[in-house]
């Protein structure tokens, strides 16, 4: 079995034990969550810090919750892009990355999501005009990972529209399962090193960790005072 479908089945495995644990453990409730039924739009802020833009939209029932996201011309050079593209002076830029998440709320700010996403890279000679002449290749990854976020409403006492405004932190594991590259690589002349170079397939988020990545989405959930 490859690495990949393990790390596909502890994901869902560790998801479910947490779901059906907290499910037992939780009290009988007489009245839903707060935010249920409700609709979020929002937006990453690393995204924009990396020259780029995300836009989330989800919705959360009693105890799920079902999102989309979409983020367009994610800039990674320097020491955010990944190791490998460090050392062959590199820059990958995200064209576009999107997918879903489905979730389970532990509490009503807190929930786990299990995450399918497709990302498409361009890589580019870093500090050079992003061109044609100057792209080294194109490609696209699939991962499949974990997601926790924790909804925060600082204005949710108000009895107004602000009570909407949404901060969301969240940490993420995202390890890719699939590469369009041949063999997760490619072997080329790299031009700068004036080196044959073997550069490998992106990983999502820290460079080195595999996968691991942290936002903070800012966001309004519509109709948040309605009983």
């Amino acid at each position: 079995m490859k690495a990949s479908t393990i790390t596909l089945f502890t994901l869902v495995a560790i998801l479910g034990t947490i779901a059906s644990v907290s499910a037992q453990n939780q009290p009988v409730r007489s009245t839903p969550f707060p935010y249920s039924n409700r609709f979020t739009l929002g937006g990453g802020v690393s995204q924009l810090l990396l020259g780029g833009f995300n836009v989330q939209a989800e919705y959360t029932t009693n105890r799920m919750v079902f999102d989309y996201s979409h983020g367009f011309n994610i800039t990674l050079s320097g020491q955010s892009a990944s190791l490998v593209a460090q050392d062959q002076k590199l820059s990958e830029k995200l064209t576009s990355t999107l997918g879903i998440g489905v979730g389970y709320r532990i509490t009503p700010g807190l929930d786990l999501r299990f995450e399918p996403k497709l990302h498409f890279y361009e890589v580019y000679y870093d500090g050079q005009p992003q061109v044609a002449s100057n792209r080294v290749t194109s490609y696209r990854t699939v991962t499949l990972g974990l997601g926790a976020y924790y909804r925060y409403y600082p204005f949710r006492k108000q009895d107004n529209a602000l009570a909407g405004i949404l901060v969301m932190p969240s940490v993420r594991y995202w390890p890719n399962v699939w590469s369009s590259l041949d063999n997760n690589k490619l072997t080329y002349t790299n031009r700068v090193t004036e080196r044959t170079e073997t550069y490998k397939a992106a990983s999502q988020g820290f460079p080195g960790t595999g996968g691991l990545l942290a936002n903070v989405t800012i966001g309004y959930t519509f109709g948040l005072r309605k009983k």
